[in-house]
């Protein structure tokens, strides 16, 4: 076994150090550890060797996977617990490891992500997502909406068809009084946009049943303020849904759409809900567009805790 003072200097490295924060929680994979931390594999995996060759961790395969635990003496890792609470992205790794876990319970995800796939892959008349979307729309029983960042409200303007009230939020005046005129020419007398900043939205607290981020998170200048302040404008039992883009690498992005960030990850965004103080969380890979630059759409759902 290594010495002390050699297992000591070998947690001095802070990307060592989260590593073995982790797998002293839950055995994780490579791929698993990769998501969590959004680091490549040639880079965990050569961390990985160098802590199972000093006696820090040890793997066992599971399936088509080396599963990775903690094997450091309770001496020492008490002595890493210490030295991680100096190391800021470690409370963020554990969040991100707590939605991970979640993920692995939901043994049904496989099966209806299989099922997702075959959708639309196979022509039937009359079946389509935007259908499929228009009829689900027509069986909420939400109250009071707000779609932040609404843009020309599309999306707003089909929930006011069930909802109670609908509140659009945009910071665009040009939008807001496109979308304004839109639904007073459509009869959608519930329907109300404001002009405003998805981070500080002109809404009161506690005032909605259903709140929603299409498309408008990777536009905010501070995401995590975003979803901080979805929170405080929703009831206790109230939702907020989050569609955006997965954690992608096209840069034109940020010209061509104005985009502020390029997506992000499920453990990122899953993060920022639980940071938020949202509970029940769970986020998927909604669809995969299938023609360059291959964007893929992100769903997330928290719910204000009662």
């Amino acid at each position: 076994m290594m010495s002390m003072l050699k297992s000591l200097k070998l947690l001095s490295d802070p990307t060592r150090l989260r590593i073995l924060m982790l797998v002293g929680e839950e055995a994780l994979s490579v791929a698993e550890l990769q998501e969590v931390l959004g680091m490549g594999q040639s880079r965990i995996s050569t961390q990985l060797s160098q802590m199972k060759t000093a006696g820090l961790v040890s793997d066992e395969r599971s399936g088509k996977n080396n599963m990775y635990s903690c094997t450091a003496a309770e001496d020492l890792l008490e002595v890493a617990r210490l030295a991680a609470e100096e190391v800021p992205e470690v409370s963020a790794d554990l969040a991100a490891l707590r939605h991970l876990l979640r993920k692995r319970q939901d043994t049904a995800r496989a099966y209806f992500d299989e099922l997702a796939g075959r959708f639309g892959k196979d022509y039937v008349p009359g079946r389509s997502w935007k259908a499929l979307a228009e009829a689900l729309i027509k069986v909420l029983n939400y109250k009071i909406v707000a779609d932040l960042g609404a843009g020309e409200g599309t999306l707003a303007q089909l929930l006011a068809q069930r909802a109670e009230k609908v509140i659009a939020i945009d910071l665009s005046p040009k939008m807001v009084e496109f979308g304004q005129s839109l639904a007073i020419r459509n009869g959608l007398h519930n329907l109300e946009y404001r002009l405003g900043d998805i981070e500080n939205p002109p809404i009161q607290e506690n005032s909605l049943d259903l709140a929603v981020l299409s498309q408008a998170l990777h536009h905010a200048e501070h995401p995590q303020r975003a979803i901080d302040a979805a929170f405080r404008i929703l009831k206790p039992g109230g939702r907020l849904i989050i569609l955006d883009l997965v954690q992608h690498h096209f840069e034109e992005a940020r010209e061509l759409y104005a985009d502020r960030w390029l997506g992000f990850s499920e453990s990122n965004l899953a993060a920022m809900l639980e940071r938020a103080g949202f509970s029940q969380i769970e986020t998927i890979v909604a669809d995969k567009e299938l023609t360059s630059p291959n964007f893929q759409t992100l769903l997330g759902i928290g719910t204000h805790p009662l």
